[in-house]
This record gives C-alpha cells, sequence and structure tokens, in this order.
C-alpha cells in the first residue's frame, strides 16, 4: 500500500495559514499598522482604496529593515519579537507569530520599500501569490512601505464573500481606531479613494478620544484613574446620559493592546447599574495595566481575546474604579454626611458673638377692662365674631301658601334644564365596552377568531406595519414632512456623517428634512409625520449603524435596509400599555399588510391557538 500522508508546499501551506490571519481587507489593516508601531514609528499613514479590496498600503517612518530582513520577513514563522517559547509570557510587542506577512503575500499583490535610518539605498520587493517576482535596490525614504493589492486575486470564493464596501470600510476605520487609541502618543492619518478620513495629531488620550469620536464627545467624558499592585486602570467611561444603543464606543485595552472581554465588559454594566435606561450601553475607553506574565495573548487567531490568571480580582478592580469615577464626579447618587453649605455661618457674622433674644411685656394691659362690671364671666371667653339677628325670621314665610291650596296644574307647565336620562344610553355604553382584544402583559395583544385564539406580539406587528408604511413612502418618494418650530442640532462623528450623506436623499424620502450638513453636525429642520422628535437621534443612530454593519448586503436595496431600520427603531416598544381603540387600530393595519405573518426580519408577528389544542389541555 503506497502511503498517502505528505507534506503540503509552501504556498498551499501559507494559504491554508491566510483562512486564519486574513479574513478581510480589516485584517491586513491590523496586521500592517501592528508591524508599524512595532518598527517605533512615529507618524503612521493608512491610503485604502475600493474598502481595501483594490488596495491596503501602510507608510511608516519607523527603523525599516535591511535587504536580508526584508527578504526573511516573508517567509512562514519568521519574527524579530521572539526567539524562545519563555517569550511568549514577556511579550511587549504586537505581532509575533511570523505569518502575517507569509500570509498576506500568499493571496495577492504585495509592493514592500524599507530602509533603515543608517543606510543611503532601500530595498524594494514585489511579491504576487507567494511568488517573489522581483527585488532591487530602490531609493525610498526611512521606514518602511507596504502596499497590499488585489485581495484575495487567487481565491475568488473568498473574495465573494466580501461585503459591501460601506461594510469593509467600516471594519477597517474599527481597527483603525482600536490601534490610534491604543498609542495616542503616534500620528495616524487615514486616506479613502483620496479624501481624508482622520488625521490624528500626536497628543495626549483625552484629545485622541475627542478627535476620533468629534468634539462633543469631550463634555460626554468622566475620567478613571486607579492602581493597585495587580492593576492599573486609567482612561474614561461616558455619562450615563449619553449612553447608545448600540456597542460602538466600548474599548478595552490590555497593555496597549485591544482585546474583547465579555466578563469585563460585565463588570463596567455593574458599576453603571441603574444609572441606564433599558436596552442603552456605557461608553468607555479603558486602559488596562497588568504583568505580562499573568496574561495569555495566543488563544486567539487575532489575538483579540486573552486569558487572565485572575479575572475576579480584575473584576472587582474594574468595577469600584468605575463606581467611584462616577461617584466621584457627581454623576451617580452618592451618601453624603456633610453640612451643606446653606447651614454655614454667613460672611459677614463669622465674628460676631449671639445674643440673647428679649422679651416685651406690656404691664398695662388689661383685658377686662372694656366689660361692664358684674357681667364678666371669666370660665367663658367672648366670641370674636358677632351673630347675625335671628329676630324677624318669621317674614322669610310670607306670602307662601299652604300645601292643601296649591293648584296641581302649575306643575304640568314645569320645564326641566336637562333632558331626562335614557335608559338606551346605558345600553350602548355597555356594548361598546365590550372588548374583543386584551392586552397581555404590556406585550401581547389576545384576540379571538372562529378556529380559536390569537396572540400578537405588539412589537414585531408594529414592526411589520411601519415596514411596509415606511417602504412605500421611499419608493413614491412623497412621504409627508412634520416641520419643527425649532431646528434640531445633532452631532456625530466624521465617519458618520459620511454614512448620513451617502443616504440623505433616501431620509428626505421618508420624511427628513436637513437645513445642513457639517463635519460633526446636522440641522434637521422637518422630521417624518409620527417620529417624536426625541427620537429621531436614537432612529439616526440606529438606522447609521446597520448601514455599517451591512444587515442588507447586497441582495438589497438602501431603501429596504431603511425601512428595516426606522421601523425597528419607530416601533411600540413591549411595555407600552394600549388601550382597546389602539388595539384594535394595531390588529386591522396588521392583517392589511401584504405579509402580516412575519417581520422584516422574517420573525413571527402572532401564533394561533386552535380550539382543539386548548382543548386538549383539559382532557
Amino acid at each position: 500500500m503506497s502511503d498517502i500522508i505528505q507534506l503540503l508546499p509552501d504556498h498551499v501551506a501559507n494559504q491554508i495559514a491566510a483562512g486564519e490571519v486574513v479574513q478581510r481587507p480589516a485584517s491586513v489593516v491590523k496586521e500592517l499598522l501592528e508591524n508599524a508601531i512595532d518598527a517605533d514609528a512615529n507618524e503612521v499613514k493608512l491610503i485604502i482604496k475600493d474598502a481595501g479590496k483594490t488596495l491596503v498600503q501602510v507608510i511608516d517612518d519607523g527603523k525599516g529593515m535591511s535587504t536580508t530582513d526584508a527578504r526573511l520577513s516573508f517567509e512562514r514563522h519568521a519574527t524579530s519579537k521572539i526567539k524562545s517559547a519563555e517569550d511568549l509570557f514577556q511579550l511587549n510587542t504586537k505581532g509575533f507569530r511570523g505569518e502575517a506577512l507569509a500570509s498576506i503575500a500568499a493571496i495577492a499583490h504585495v509592493e514592500l520599500k524599507t530602509k533603515e535610518a543608517d543606510s543611503e539605498l532601500g530595498t524594494a520587493i514585489i511579491i504576487e501569490g507567494s511568488a517573489v517576482k522581483s527585488q532591487e535596490v530602490a531609493v525610498t525614504p526611512k521606514g518602511t512601505s507596504v502596499a497590499v493589492k488585489n485581495l484575495f486575486f487567487n481565491i475568488p470564493a473568498r473574495r465573494n464573500f466580501l461585503k459591501s464596501d460601506t461594510v469593509e470600510l467600516r471594519h477597517i476605520t474599527d481597527e483603525f481606531h482600536r490601534v490610534a487609541l491604543a498609542h495616542p502618543n503616534i500620528a495616524f492619518a487615514m486616506y479613502h479613494n483620496g479624501s481624508e478620513l482622520f488625521n490624528l495629531p500626536e497628543s495626549n488620550y483625552r484629545q485622541r478620544v475627542v478627535n476620533i469620536f468629534g468634539s462633543k464627545t469631550n463634555e460626554k467624558l468622566v475620567p478613571v484613574n486607579e492602581e493597585t499592585e495587580v492593576l492599573k486602570v486609567t482612561g474614561f467611561v461616558g455619562k450615563p446620559e449619553y449612553s447608545k444603543k448600540t456597542k460602538s464606543e466600548q474599548f478595552f485595552f490590555v497593555n496597549h493592546r485591544f482585546i474583547k472581554s465579555p466578563y469585563l465588559n460585565h463588570a463596567i454594566n455593574a458599576a453603571f447599574d441603574g444609572l441606564l435606561k433599558d436596552g442603552y450601553h456605557p461608553s468607555y475607553f479603558l486602559n488596562l495595566e497588568v504583568d505580562p506574565k499573568t496574561i495569555d495573548i495566543n488563544i486567539h487567531p487575532t489575538k483579540t481575546e486573552i486569558k487572565f490568571d485572575d479575572e475576579h480580582t480584575l473584576y472587582a478592580i474594574l468595577r469600584a474604579s468605575v463606581k467611584h469615577s462616577l461617584g466621584q464626579f457627581n454623576i451617580a447618587p452618592v451618601l453624603d454626611f456633610e453640612s451643606h453649605s446653606s447651614l454655614n455661618t454667613p460672611y459677614n457674622y463669622k465674628d460676631k458673638s449671639g445674643k440673647m433674644p428679649t422679651i416685651e411685656v406690656d404691664r398695662s394691659f388689661n383685658p377686662f377692662k372694656d366689660d361692664v362690671e358684674g357681667q364678666h364671666t371669666p370660665q367663658k371667653s367672648q366670641p370674636a365674631f358677632s351673630k347675625a339677628p335671628t329676630a324677624h325670621w318669621e317674614s322669610l314665610y310670607v306670602g307662601l301658601e299652604s300645601k292643601e291650596t296649591i293648584d296641581q296644574s302649575d306643575f304640568d307647565e314645569m320645564t326641566f334644564e336637562s333632558h331626562a336620562v335614557d335608559k338606551q344610553i346605558f345600553t350602548s355604553n355597555d356594548v361598546a365596552s365590550e372588548k374583543t382584544t386584551f392586552q397581555l402583559r404590556q406585550k401581547y395583544i389576545v384576540t379571538t377568531i372562529k378556529s380559536g385564539m390569537l396572540v400578537i406580539d405588539q412589537n414585531r406587528a408594529h414592526q411589520r406595519i411601519l415596514y411596509e408604511d415606511l417602504l412605500k413612502h421611499l419608493t413614491i418618494k412623497e412621504a409627508t414632512t412634520q416641520q419643527l418650530l425649532f431646528p434640531l442640532h445633532l452631532h456625530f462623528s466624521k465617519s458618520d456623517i459620511k454614512i448620513i450623506n451617502q443616504i440623505k436623499d433616501d431620509l428626505e424620502s421618508t420624511g427628513f428634512l436637513f437645513s445642513e450638513i457639517k463635519d460633526e453636525s446636522v440641522v434637521i429642520t422637518g422630521v417624518p409625520v409620527g417620529v417624536p422628535e426625541s427620537e429621531v437621534s436614537i432612529v439616526l443612530e440606529q438606522l447609521i449603524s446597520d448601514v455599517e454593519h451591512g444587515v442588507p448586503d447586497q441582495n438589497f436595496s438602501a431603501s429596504d435596509l431603511m425601512a428595516k431600520s426606522m421601523a425597528k427603531s419607530l416601533a411600540i416598544k413591549t411595555g407600552q400599555s394600549l388601550n382597546a381603540e389602539e388595539q384594535e387600530h394595531l390588529l386591522n393595519s396588521l392583517f392589511a399588510c401584504k405579509e402580516p405573518s412575519v417581520t422584516p426580519s422574517n420573525k413571527s408577528t402572532f401564533i394561533t391557538l386552535e380550539v382543539g389544542a386548548i382543548e386538549k389541555k383539559f382532557m
């Protein structure tokens, strides 16, 4: 029998490794930015074309590489970061696995230019699908430039799985934010299709957060600063009133490396307990510094998950630190036993001594002086009012005849101010008050049908109704606008403003009116009928989030996405009480829809309980 196990060729092994390292253009951005930081760069530029599908280029002014290092960097498991297995537990760098450039070169066209500071000439290498096409001496500035073109050119199946440009750009922007926030001492710039998206100068941490998420963010931040033997926590949390429905502003950095940790996220939520509305999430930008020996960062290919030696202690410290900051800056209610300032002695009286109050008595006062002698009765005090005389009360009845002399005919001509009560009124009210629907736990509407009983989810049903209504307005472009008495000013980040500009026409088709759109703010003068002014920011935030994360993708239109997102935001929420008329209207509107049985996201809007099924329960 012949042998069946064989070694894989290098280019195949590299493509398989690329499946772990490179999932989308954002993965390339992450690896290249981390290499630039490890090269001690002071300025890093990220250049993107077509959301990274055509070009991802990172230019840094770091220490560069020699000719040998430049060629060796594209080999598998080649790295300058570690030399032995023990080094994995003392990591202070980003990339250390030695697979990034080899994996990227296996599935793209890569051009590398690099030069060391003390060298006159640099090196230029061109690699296509792991095959080195050329390597030559080149004139290039100090540092390294890596251009990755035509990603997945030799794996069409992987390229077909990429999302729309908007979604892929959002993933790239997220990776850029994570690296830029972790290193405020480095200047970053990002360009997409020739336009500048971010230009972040070297700054402190607070300025870096504000530069990325907009100037309005500055007033939302509450500093957190706590240092213990186990953990040092620095950074900021957002004030509860600025919490969001999305988790877009939640960042944990451990030793300047971005991580995701549901466990530590729960600690933050516990610190905000009682301060947030249901469905809202706090914002936080927190740096955690721990001993590298106490963490393992090699448990996940993307290195975004970390294993801690003592998670329980970190949880307690983190929760206490955030809670302390919220209390210290009067964000959370605290018990204060100190005296109130209004009880302090006024400044003008601080040197004066207290005086005893004096009592003056009129010794000549005689309460009995005006009384007639001999008629005073000290046992009974005189009233302070006089009683009206009742001597001539008989005059009130003069002219009235006796009961026997009243003529019965007088009553025949009597008229009434109001009509007599008709018994029919009560009968009709009783009929009208008979309920055909019933609200269960302020979540479901129950009604009867011929075959049994219908249970409708009020939130999902309203989503379907709003979705079809909004889709009709978007298609016909004849939505009704409700003018605002005072313009509404809303603040967004630069990336959010770019998305609003993209969907502006569709938003105006639903009834929104924009008077101006600036770099970090929009002014709204009109909203769709039925959209409360207080809900406008929530609707737009949810819509931006859905567009960024590509809820529809290529198979759906932008109008469909907007209708889904707005219907989800504006639908009647669970816990909202509806009267009988509102329940009936919701029921009728649902069954007037084209697809009443499912929501826009294909979830059931109602269930039917047949009489037979109910009878079986009693057998």
